[in-house]
């Protein structure tokens, strides 16, 4: 089924109301979940193209089968929209138990449409987990607000992600940090910088950051896309695109597929520059030997796009059980730590910790800071996502602009 056809299913679909089903596992009545849970198959739809965090999958799933009886199935995804369209076709075909997805990794856009279109586990579950007591709600506003849109415990929290860049300090003594100087950089470097190509999530968030420092006003990125006013407002941004292209690599006729391409490309040392929504990304590829121990990174100076990532649950997902118990499991602080461990895939954690006992406080003790990894000052100040509707425009205009090769 098109993407087109799904969009006019969805146009019909999403003003029926979904209610919760009876039989929906209450986790309230944590002990009930955990029998009900014993013995299913979650089949966890999730980006499959890191082998780190696939490996990390791989430890909850197998933690999941020794302490719960539950089965974790990897669905490796190349795009998670794949998994929402899905979920979509069996609403619009009225298959409303029994789905073929159970846990989708998720955020922003993704869990945007899911919510509109009724197409998620409809009574707030999330913020009944045992383990959600644990997450940092008072301290960061992106796990109450996924791209502006309130998550009203209808996913439950696993990751948080700041945009920040990467290069190889050999190479390059003094980064630019300010898009002036990024421009002027790759003027005076041709070849040695790309990014991805959108609606790949890292494509589309650099096009958000370059928006957000070149709008005249960034603030009109807080509400809906207006599209009366998109072409004037967005005029700087495809500006300094247009001037910066032809000395991209490739002369900006071919951009990278995924975060993954963008660090084979720095460490076949065909750009200088690379890009990570995973603060801890460039240290864990350094211990991994894919990147040389001179990597090191920065941010732009004027803040850098910052979100959450979440675990959420289709309305017909066929183990409702099972995917609480896994959600509840990865909000854990154990599977957290381990999450924030850059030797395993070095994801920070959603976790207050303060509120952690001194076993899990322990553990995050632990964990060492890469060569690469920036310190939370460092860090500096987060720009939360602007609403959903501005990056479905800006990638269908990206993609108008520049899908052939512009």
């Amino acid at each position: 089924m098109s993407r087109l056809s799904l969009s006019v299913l969805a146009a019909g679909l999403c003003a029926l109301p979904m209610v919760g089903h009876a039989a929906d596992p209450d986790p309230a009545d944590w002990p009930a979940v955990l029998a009900e849970a014993k013995g299913q198959t979650v089949y966890f739809n999730a980006w499959g193209g890191a082998e780190d965090i696939n490996g990390y999958i791989a430890w909850a799933g197998a933690e999941l089968q020794s302490r719960y009886g539950v089965t974790l199935n990897h669905v490796k995804l190349a795009d998670t929209a794949d998994a929402v369209s899905r979920v979509l076709a069996e609403k619009a075909t009225g298959r409303m138990e029994g789905g073929a997805v159970d846990l989708i990794w998720i955020n922003g856009e993704n869990f945007a449409s899911m919510k509109q279109q009724g197409l998620l586990l409809p009574n707030a579950w999330a913020d009944q987990l045992p383990n959600y007591a644990f997450a940092d709600i008072e301290g960061k506003a992106v796990l109450s607000y996924d791209f502006t849109v309130p998550v009203e415990g209808l996913e439950s929290p696993w990751g948080t992600a700041q945009l920040s860049f990467y290069y190889d300090s050999a190479e390059i003594d003094n980064p630019p940090t300010s898009l002036a100087a990024l421009a002027d950089w790759i003027a005076e470097n041709p070849g040695r910088f790309t990014y991805a190509a959108p609606p790949n999530f890292i494509g589309t968030t650099f096009i958000k950051q370059l928006a957000f420092g070149l709008l005249e006003d960034p603030e009109v990125m807080r509400q809906p896309v207006d599209p009366a006013k998109f072409e004037a407002q967005t005029a700087p941004l495809w500006a300094w695109l247009d001037k910066a292209h032809p000395d991209m690599w490739r002369s900006g006729r071919v951009f990278a597929a995924d975060i993954t391409q963008l660090q084979t490309l720095l460490a076949d040392s065909e750009i200088s520059i690379a890009m990570t929504f995973n603060p801890g990304g460039a240290s864990s590829a350094i211990r991994q030997g894919i990147l040389p121990e001179t990597v090191r990174s920065f941010v732009l100076d004027y803040g850098s796009m910052g979100n959450a990532h979440f675990l959420a649950i289709p309305f017909n997902a066929n183990a409702k059980a099972g995917a609480m118990v896994a959600a509840n499991f990865m909000l854990s602080p154990e599977a957290q730590a381990k999450k924030a461990d850059e030797t395993v895939w070095g994801d920070p954690t959603v976790l207050a910790y303060d509120k952690l006992d001194a076993t899990g406080k322990a553990l995050f003790d632990n964990l060492q800071k890469g060569p690469a990894t920036l310190g939370a000052a460092e860090l500096g100040s987060t720009i939360n996502e602007p609403d959903s509707s501005w990056a479905e425009m800006l990638e269908a205009e990206w993609a108008r602009r520049y899908s052939t090769g512009g």
